[in-house]
């Protein structure tokens, strides 16, 4: 009777060890499952990113199911080696999830980037008091003459004196002038107590009135948003970027925040590819240049920066008719951008020709050595702005932008960072504007993992003669220009249309 009661119990904890292992190996063989499907998903989202070659992205599929199928296996052998292998198939699914959300989110960077969508333009609106005066925030400000003027801003004056009002508790007066030439000399000169303007004529002001913006304190900001549609900003061409030579401008404006905020563009540079002979033509055109601004001025001329306060299209159109080409594309950065930019490519080597001490312009003082400099963000920043301590002036500046340019395409180009793109690409999504599409952003970065290869990169800037002319944004008073040399135009007209016939350009 003994025995029989030991045999059952023995037969009742076979049967028990059993079933606890079944159930474990079922457990193990559906977390491996969970596994492969989440690495489907993880494929799908790689390839839908769009960046990746074709090779790449079934290679990358190939590995991650056999490291499933081999996972699986192990769930029908001895139960250590099943314990290991639910614990790494439990770590891979993490990283899989971790890895489809990452991949997810970049290609909704990079849609926001892109010009598949609708933009935002946000115009910053000042109130401005003098320097002296005792007001410090709207409120104070219940009795002042406001000075404003319609002509340049008309509806953001307007909802900006809406949130004045609101402020004050009362609406306050207003004075109206035609310019903001004038508006700004009735604040300086008592004839008004404080004046609503655009952010991004600040700049503008100081070339007419010496530190005008010492002789002022800000005592509110408004930030006003416009919907634009990509015509307005330029809508991209049906441009084959992985055959055809196209230019690309690259506007670079003179203020922190947000990249679609309203202001003048200090950095022109046109980048014309030919993706076939891997030839880069990089054009640097002094923000001086006195020129015409189709759509805008008439006949009238401005300066070249000026343009970009009428929109990036504006900047476009004044260079495609100084050169006679066009441009089907651009991308708009700021202080912020280039900052970012570099930083999330651990810095850049940039060629400088002349060594020189930077002046400590937004807080870093840069001795810069002739030859090759590490860089990072801020450091980059400081040697582009950099202007009176080179004997060039605006123009050497214009040169030094450049080498900043041909620095970070370089460092692009390389296959590190084309695998890092998708990262570089979201971390920067807020700091660059462009209209290139998404597709053609994305064929780009295959097309040069897929061929490989270096670039060739010149760089060229145009010359001119300094002078002081009237400019169409800011008349009644002769500004700093830079006549263009037609010479130095049309060699440069030149050297962009040999990179279309395929020619490799020397330095």
């Amino acid at each position: 009777m003994e025995n029989r009661n030991r045999d059952n119990t023995t037969k009742s904890a076979k049967k028990k060890k059993k079933r606890i292992n079944r159930t474990f190996r079922t457990v193990g063989k559906f977390l491996v499952l969970i596994q492969m499907l989440l690495t489907l998903i993880f494929i799908a989202f790689t390839w839908r990113l769009g960046m990746i070659p074709v090779k790449y992205v079934a290679g990358l599929g190939a590995i991650l199911l056999v490291f499933a199928a081999v996972l699986f296996t192990f769930q029908s052998i001895s139960r250590g080696k099943a314990i290991i292998s639910k614990l790494v198939s439990l770590l891979m699914s993490a990283v899989l999830i971790f890895g489809s959300v990452y991949l997810y989110r970049t290609h909704n960077a990079i849609w926001d980037i892109s010009g598949d969508t609708l933009g935002t333009q946000i115009n910053s609106m000042l109130v401005a008091v003098r320097s002296d005066d005792p007001a410090e925030k709207v409120s104070d400000t219940s009795d002042y003459i406001y000075g404003v003027q319609h002509a340049e801003d008309g509806s953001d004056v307007d909802k900006a004196m809406e949130m004045v009002n609101e402020e004050a508790g009362t609406e306050v007066m207003t004075a109206e002038y035609e310019t903001l030439n004038e508006q700004a000399g009735a604040l300086l000169d008592g004839s008004v107590q404080a004046i609503v303007y655009n952010e991004g004529y600040g700049s503008i002001l100081d070339e007419v009135y010496e530190n005008f913006q010492g002789q002022i304190k800000i005592i509110a900001q408004y930030s006003i948003e416009t919907e634009t549609d990509t015509a307005i900003q330029g809508e991209a061409a049906e441009v084959n970027v992985k055959n055809e030579t196209f230019s690309v401008y690259i506007s670079g404006i003179d203020v922190y925040g947000p990249v679609s905020t309203k202001s003048r563009s200090d950095v022109n540079i046109i980048a014309t590819v030919n993706p076939s002979t891997k030839q880069i033509l990089l054009t640097n055109t002094p923000r001086d240049y006195y020129v015409t601004i189709p759509g805008v001025s008439g006949d009238s001329k401005d300066k070249l920066t000026h343009a970009g306060i009428y929109g990036v299209d504006k900047s476009m159109e004044t260079l495609e008719n100084l050169y006679g080409i066009e441009i089907p594309f651009y991308a708009r950065v700021n202080f912020t951008s280039l900052i970012t930019l570099v930083d999330a490519m651990g810095g850049i080597d940039v060629n400088s020709e002349y060594a020189f001490t930077t002046n400590g312009d937004g807080g870093v003082a840069l001795n810069v050595q002739e030859g090759i400099n590490h860089f990072d963000g801020q450091q980059a920043l400081a040697f582009s702005r950099e202007r009176y301590s080179l004997e060039g002036g605006d123009n050497q500046r214009g040169k030094n932008q450049m080498a900043v340019i041909q620095a970070m395409i370089q460092k692009m180009l390389t296959p590190e960072m084309l695998l890092k793109a998708p990262d570089l690409i979201s971390q920067v999504s807020d700091s660059v504007e462009t209209n290139m599409a998404m597709d053609q952003i994305q064929e780009l970065i295959q097309s040069q993992l897929n061929s490989g290869g270096s670039w060739n990169i010149k760089s060229v800037a145009a010359e001119g003669t300094g002078d002081s002319q009237y400019c169409y944004s800011m008349p009644g008073t002769a500004l700093y220009v830079m006549q263009p040399d037609q010479a130095s135009v049309d060699s440069i007209k030149s050297e962009m249309q040999a990179v279309t016939n395929g020619e490799i350009l020397t330095q």
